[in-house]
């Protein structure tokens, strides 16, 4: 059952998509809609492309296309045929992702992406408290030969990758970081943390990478990783668009008091590609 809204009433409908047989019915929130696109909330523990070591994990471009088929009002009410995810997050990741709804919307948006013409914003609750403030990350990435779904960093043969990560919170043995990644590497929010020594709480993969003993994190907590907004200029309209999702029960989950919450996150943003230098 929906919880109501402050004012008591149920939410509209039709600001919800709803996947699943009856019995097992999950909501996604609809944060912005229009004729491009849908973004929505997604919830931890939906991939969306189908790995075998992944397969405890529910596929969500599965789910969209089988949904899309049966008529189920979300889609039937919009007419909508067609929807594909346009970029990705982990399956063990929630937040904010952007769905096209038709194949030109997918190649128009995806290539903002490509471009790095999308802010992203995520927050990671990590072990640790970093002895800096503000710290840019550009260690190349590349998959890890050795055990298919893991990526490592490779300063010879990797990728570029950037992430401009700054300290919102600490408390206790984790700390809260904004993490703005300026390219879109596989993991790779969570392989720069890692190999700084402050890995994301409940991250399975990565938990133990470049920290002296102990085992990688078997999920005590979910992953403590949430992406809270893109912002883009839109390719048809020319308008820029905001989409954010809440912060709040992300934050409650790991005992922070909303700090990074709408309307009082940081006004550094990443300036060109980084936030520049590392300040302590």
């Amino acid at each position: 059952m929906p919880r109501p809204r402050r004012d008591g009433n149920l939410p509209d409908p039709r600001s919800f998509i709803e996947l699943g047989p009856p019995r097992d019915r999950h909501r996604f929130e609809i944060l912005h809609e229009d004729r491009s696109v849908l973004a929505v909330d997604k919830p931890a523990g939906w991939m969306l492309v189908p790995f075998n070591w992944q397969s405890t994990q529910r596929n969500l471009h599965a789910a969209l296309v089988s949904s899309i088929a049966a008529g189920d009002f979300w889609a039937r009410s919009r007419n909508i045929k067609f929807v594909r995810h346009i970029h990705r997050l982990d399956g063990d990741t929630s937040g904010v992702l952007l769905l096209g709804r038709s194949p030109g919307a997918v190649e128009a948006y995806g290539q903002l992406f490509e471009e790095r013409k999308v802010e992203k914003r995520y927050l990671a609750v990590v072990k640790g408290s970093p002895d800096w403030v503000r710290t840019d990350c550009r260690l190349k990435i590349a998959p890890d030969p050795r055990e298919p779904g893991r990526v490592r960093i490779d300063v010879r043969e990797g990728k570029d990758a950037l992430t401009g990560f700054e300290v919102l919170e600490r408390s206790g043995r984790y700390s809260l970081l904004e993490a703005r990644p300026v390219t879109g590497r596989t993991h790779q929010i969570r392989i720069h943390l890692a190999r700084l020594g402050f890995p994301v709480v409940g991250d399975p993969l990565y938990g133990s990478e470049g920290m002296a003993g102990g085992g990688r994190d078997r999920g005590a907590h979910p992953l403590g990783l949430r992406a809270v907004s893109l912002k883009y200029v839109d390719p048809f309209r020319k308008c820029e668009v905001v989409i954010e999702a809440s912060s709040e029960g992300f934050l409650r989950e790991f005992g922070f008091q909303g700090v990074a919450s709408e309307g009082k996150r940081p006004s550094q943003p990443v300036a060109g590609s980084s936030f520049g230098e590392q300040t302590r």
